[in-house]
């Protein structure tokens, strides 16, 4: 593999993940469901997780049957014994080697800053950043043995642009984004790479991951993307082709990045020339 940490080697080992590990955070719908299939099919042998037992079984029949070697287990991130015991089956599946670990499950709670209860906060902040905070230090000494290690934060525009209704969201993905920095610098020494994406809005996410939305928020992030340069929200896949890419050998020289996949909104923010008659309704239907 040093060759293909190094950038060298034949090419299409440079742009297959054949032979590796992978662990997927929250991997059964959203991002992360099209992040394992992403990687999956580029040859990775794959574990997930998920809350919910029953969507978890229907997803595996699902990758078996599309010939993907993928695995999974229950786990609530929010709960650290449980972290514990997900890295364990992970250790025990892989054989204490790990290539590829994607922190992507997380939760959003569209509330103004006056709003948020302590139960809000820290709901927010034990799975947006505890969890990947501490599964990235549990599989440490695992991405070190196999030698070539990429860890892929999922992280959100929100990190670095204030959003409405987001404060808690938004403090989580900042801390994302600078542990992605640190880790990049700390780990390099092991061959480890650490990387984040940033989307802005993906189809799914609200409707799926916001408890009790608060429809005005929405209407507020949804207007926010009907000035966006492309006025539209992004496919998973849009966002899971990228994390894929940061994993491959292939982009062994990139680490420490925060990169943002947000259709152009950082590039003008609202932008005020065009898309005003797009009917917020109608975003509201494409989810």
């Amino acid at each position: 593999m040093a060759g293909a940490v190094a950038g060298a080697g034949c090419k299409n080992q440079r742009w297959s993940l054949q032979g590796m590990t992978a662990l997927v955070t929250g991997g059964t719908r959203g991002i992360g469901f099209a992040v394992v299939e992403e990687l999956a099919a580029l040859g990775a042998v794959v574990h997930t997780c998920s809350r919910n037992q029953t969507e978890l079984n229907e997803r595996l029949e699902e990758w078996k049957n599309k010939g993907f070697k993928v695995s999974g287990s229950v786990c609530d991130l929010s709960s650290r014994d449980l972290r514990e015991k997900l890295m364990e089956t992970v250790s025990s599946v892989f054989d204490g080697k790990l290539n590829i670990l994607v922190n992507n499950a997380g939760i959003t709670k569209l509330k103004s800053l006056e709003e948020h209860s302590v139960e809000d906060y820290t709901t927010v902040m034990s799975t947006n950043l505890d969890a990947p905070y501490h599964l990235s230090q549990l599989a440490y000494p695992f991405l070190k043995a196999s030698g070539y290690g990429s860890l892929v934060f999922i992280s959100s525009v929100a990190g670095s642009m204030a959003l409405p209704g987001l404060s808690a969201y938004a403090a989580s993905k900042g801390a994302i984004n600078q542990i992605t920095k640190n880790l990049a610098c700390e780990w390099s020494k092991d061959n480890i790479r650490a990387n984040a994406v940033s989307p802005w809005g993906v189809k799914t996410t609200i409707q799926r991951n916001t408890p009790n939305p608060n429809i005005h928020y929405q209407e507020q992030l949804l207007r926010l993307i009907a000035g966006t340069a492309m006025p539209r929200m992004a496919e998973p896949e849009e966002i899971s082709s990228l994390v894929a890419f940061l994993c491959l050998p292939a982009a062994s020289y990139i680490t420490g990045q925060v990169i943002l996949a947000d259709g152009g909104y950082t590039a003008g923010g609202c932008w005020p020339f065009q898309n005003f008659s797009i009917d917020v309704l109608s975003l509201f239907k494409s989810l």
